[in-house]
């Protein structure tokens, strides 16, 4: 298997400061997580983000083939929202199987 087949995906579940009963758009903190991922969206170092609507909440980032292991984790451990409390950041590797 290629390093190029797989990614080190981030999943973001909420954390100890999430405030149950308020949306993810309404938590205080959350425009400070996309911020600091719009940084590596227009470094060229992400492919997607967002978050899941089922009722668990979080979402998850799909960094580009060419960003390290290393790298994902400190990123997401540098993240203010997970530094906050807010969300907690969990990276696991992911082989892309398939693509169009």
């Amino acid at each position: 298997m290629s390093t190029r087949e797989v990614r080190h995906v981030v999943f973001h579940t909420p954390g100890p400061a999430w405030e149950a009963g308020k949306s993810m758009f309404e938590q205080p903190g959350l425009q400070a997580h996309l911020a600091h991922y719009r940084q590596w969206l227009e470094a060229g170092k992400m492919q997607a983000g967002g978050p899941f609507l089922d009722s668990a909440g979080g979402g998850m980032m799909l960094p580009t083939a060419d960003v390290s292991e290393a790298e994902v984790q400190a990123f997401a451990q540098a993240d203010p929202s997970v530094q906050a409390g807010l969300l907690v950041a969990h990276v696991r590797p992911w082989m892309l199987g398939m693509k169009a």
